[in-house]
């Protein structure tokens, strides 16, 4: 019988900002495909919580990482950003959810859609060799308020090298004004043909796909505008265009 829990022990904790923080975890025995989540939990005040945190790493990675924000009143997110490498950590077996390149239709262009730390199942997608062969070109965009929350440029340069023209990033900063980075929010620029002038990418039926993850409005409101030009839900049972992961 499968263990509910797999006991993990932290290797490094990297803190961004002041409230965005990621964690390494030495667990080999957790296995996943890229782009899903897993549990993890601690003990606080003498009660196991539980919250699920998408895989940052890839499978083929030594360590799992997960990217987490500190929300006021959050004991679990509190917690993990307290602690310190050796320190014990509970850690799911198995990854769920379908935010996986395995439901994806075959189609020319990918798009990865994120505001916040739903950056984190992309960047574990793109350290794999199979998104490069299944896709011609992949748009990564990550909405954050303040320049300084876009982080993993390390990861994102890395890419940039290696797959050159065919790995597009584009950024939005919300709160402040950012050199090469747009404003305002990923729905209205899809409505405007903003983001696709930015990327040079078209967004049709007949060429994309488009994942989405992160904030529920978002999520939401770019499903609509989505669904405007022709695009809809993707299902097993009807195939389509859009894949979504609320992330709270």
């Amino acid at each position: 019988m499968t263990e509910k829990w797999i006991k993990g022990e932290v290797v490094s904790v990297k803190h961004w900002t002041e409230s965005l923080y990621s964690i390494r975890i030495a667990a080999p025995e957790v296995k996943f495909i890229a782009g899903q989540y897993t549990k993890i939990a601690l003990s606080i005040d003498n009660k196991l919580v539980a919250r699920p945190y998408s895989f940052v790493n890839s499978p083929n990675d030594e360590f799992l990482e997960f990217y987490s924000v500190s929300v006021p009143n959050g004991p679990l997110s509190s917690a993990l950003q307290k602690l310190k490498n050796g320190d014990q950590i509970n850690v799911g077996p198995n990854g769920n959810g379908f935010l996986i390149l395995n439901e994806i239709p075959e189609v020319e262009n990918i798009w990865m859609l994120a505001t916040g730390t739903g950056i984190g199942p992309y960047l574990s997608i793109l350290k794999t060799e199979e998104s490069w062969t299944t896709f011609k070109k992949v748009v990564l965009v990550h909405a954050v308020r303040y320049a300084k929350e876009l982080t993993y440029q390390k990861v994102i340069n890395e890419l940039k090298d290696k797959y050159g023209g065919r790995l597009k990033y584009i950024t939005y900063v919300s709160r402040e004004d950012s050199p090469n980075s747009l404003k305002g929010r990923i729905p209205d620029s899809i409505a405007n043909g903003v983001l696709q002038k930015k990327a040079g990418v078209t967004i049709s039926q007949g060429n994309s796909h488009i994942m989405l993850c992160g904030n529920p409005e978002m999520v939401k409101d770019t499903t609509i505008q989505l669904k405007n030009i022709g695009l809809k839900k993707h299902r097993r049972s009807s195939p389509g265009h859009i894949t979504t992961e609320n992330y709270w």
